[in-house]
């Protein structure tokens, strides 16, 4: 297999507040993904970090009375710990409020000035006179002019995904002093999107997107693309467009370019000297991005388009996933179905979740319902009765038995035969993030490895002096069940993983390892892999955010 060279991103995450549930599905699909590539050797470096400018981090640092770069700060090292406390192998974790950032926008600005594509014009924009400032277009909310629906941001409709400028709104209102916004005129800096459109129409073409994406972008295309207004004015938290005293690179512009930085960074940090190859269009690099649909306008339409201008490597994938329903409803803390990512650690195991969300994700733009109930039996019933369950069954036998060492030899070629073929089905699931799939199908080799123990019945044989060599084996096939299964579950369950590769007393497993089996080999006592998840905690939870802000 030719190795591959792979960046993979997951949307950065705004520095304005704690991270929820919702934003773990996106760490979550990506780490699945680049674990999955690291464990066939290929050259896998995966990016996150805050997103770290814009008037609402302006405004909430104002509000806890916080130098801006102080208070993203502090919020990006939260944000790094619950990735990590979630088992997100990230390779690097930073902010666009850098240097490298600065240093970046500002090249590409200069190149796309260069293409003749920055172009400035007079416009007139929502502005708040209470507070005194323009407003960012979610500081206005109002009724989409499109279908009607209330209680609408001023740039994109949640409901009938229409885009357009606040003051389209009908009835809009500042949510930062209730009042009627009013209209005042700036002139702004625009990239011109319209020149990017049949090339951006052909790269539409060519297996990057979802095709749901592909049909809405399809859908903008036939409206017509208009140019994107790039800059902001003062007072706003960001880089200074190079050339001015009063206007800023406008977040959107600014935040993708993390993806590089962030990488640069690491770079740096590392010693690595192959960065130009990530931005080269002509290298074998792959870029992957993973995504919230709600950012799929900026990512599928700007983000490419700015590329191209600037001659740099454009996405070889963007995965889009929908967003997290709990119970069935949209989140809400008097309902008890919103859940901060802090509130579900400090009460349930990270790859409770890691293995949910796994089973619910596919490569369609698809909302995922965490139903609390299906959760706390999906992981009772396959992980802990299915999984875990084979692994402590055979390894009590071994270990009273045997003396913790396993059989020489094995039986039911077939059946090993069978789940080694199964191995790349699964790793086309991977690959195509079809997770959903993958799970299914380990599922019904770990149902096919229980049935072959009920039907050998150790704790029958091992009774019978005649067969104690045959318990011996019946054993030893198990747990080399048990362990082709854990490689199947490793990019989702890498805690497991790492817990199973002790207890089996193995290397760190990799996707080659599907080809090998353990015989004549010695394994360590069996400790607890996984508990069951008990009602009271899905209830404890629940109310813990309830009862907290």
């Amino acid at each position: 297999m030719k190795k591959r060279k792979i960046l993979v991103t997951n949307a950065l995450t705004y520095a304005n507040n704690t991270l929820h549930l919702g934003h773990m599905i996106g760490y979550i699909q990506a780490d699945i993904w680049s674990r999955f590539q690291k464990m066939n050797g290929h050259d896998c470096v995966y990016i996150g970090g805050s997103d770290g400018h814009g008037t609402p981090i302006m405004i909430r640092a104002e509000q806890e009375n916080k130098d801006p770069a102080a208070f993203i700060e502090a919020i990006q090292t939260e944000q790094q710990k619950i990735c990590r406390d979630f088992l997100i192998d990230l390779t690097h974790f930073y902010t666009t409020h850098s240097e490298e950032n600065k240093t970046l926008a500002d090249m590409i600005y200069a190149r796309l000035q260069k293409q003749g594509d920055i172009i400035k014009r007079t416009i007139e924009q929502a502005y708040d006179p209470i507070k005194k400032l323009f407003l960012p277009d979610r500081y206005v909310k109002g009724e989409c002019p499109k279908c009607g629906a209330k209680d609408q941001y001023g740039d994109s409709c949640e409901i009938c995904s229409a885009t357009y400028s606040p003051m389209e709104l009908k009835n809009p209102v500042s949510i930062l002093s209730g009042q009627t916004p009013v209209t005042r005129t700036s002139e702004h800096y625009f990239f011109r999107l319209s020149h990017y459109e049949a090339k951006l129409k052909q790269w539409s073409t060519e297996n990057h997107l979802p095709v749901e994406a592909i049909n809405k972008l399809n859908e903008w295309f036939e409206a017509g693309l208009q140019d994107w207004d790039i800059s902001r004015d003062v007072p706003y938290f960001g880089f200074k467009i190079p050339g001015t005293e009063d206007k800023y690179f406008y977040v959107w512009f600014d935040a993708p370019l993390g993806y590089f930085s962030i990488l640069q960074h690491w770079c740096q940090l590392t010693g690595k000297t192959d960065f130009d190859d990530y931005l080269d269009p002509h290298s074998n690099v792959e870029l992957y991005h993973f995504i919230g649909k709600d950012i799929m306008y900026f990512h599928t339409l700007f983000w490419p388009a700015v590329l191209m201008s600037a001659e740099l490597k454009t996405p070889t994938k963007i995965s889009i996933h929908g967003f997290l329903t709990i119970d069935g409803q949209k989140m809400s803390k008097s309902r008890g179905t919103f859940i901060k990512a802090q509130t579900y650690l400090d009460h349930l195991h990270p790859e409770y979740f890691r293995y949910y969300a796994a089973s619910k994700l596919t490569s369609r733009i698809e909302d995922i319902d965490l139903n609390l109930e299906d959760f706390r039996l999906k992981i009772n019933a396959d992980l802990v009765g299915k999984v875990v369950n084979l692994a402590s069954r055979c390894a009590g036998f071994i270990q009273k038995y045997f003396d913790n060492h396993l059989s020489d030899v094995y039986e039911n070629e077939s059946l090993i035969d069978e789940f080694k073929e199964a191995s790349a089905t699964i790793a086309t699931c991977y690959e195509e993030r079809e997770f959903a799939q993958a799970v299914r199908l380990i599922m019904q080799l770990a149902d096919r490895a229980n049935q072959y123990i009920d039907e050998k019945k150790p704790w029958v044989t091992i009774k019978d002096p005649a067969q104690v060599h045959q318990t011996h084996i019946t054993c030893t096939m198990g747990l080399n069940l048990f362990r082709l299964i854990m490689i199947y579950l490793k990019p989702i369950l890498p805690e497991i993983a790492a817990k199973t590769e002790i207890f089996l007393n193995i290397a760190p497993l990799t996707w080659n390892d599907i080809n090998t089996l353990l015989l004549n080999h010695p394994i360590h006592v069996f400790a607890p892999l996984m508990q069951r998840i008990d009602p009271a905690a899905i209830e404890t939870l629940k109310q813990a955010e309830k009862n907290h802000p």
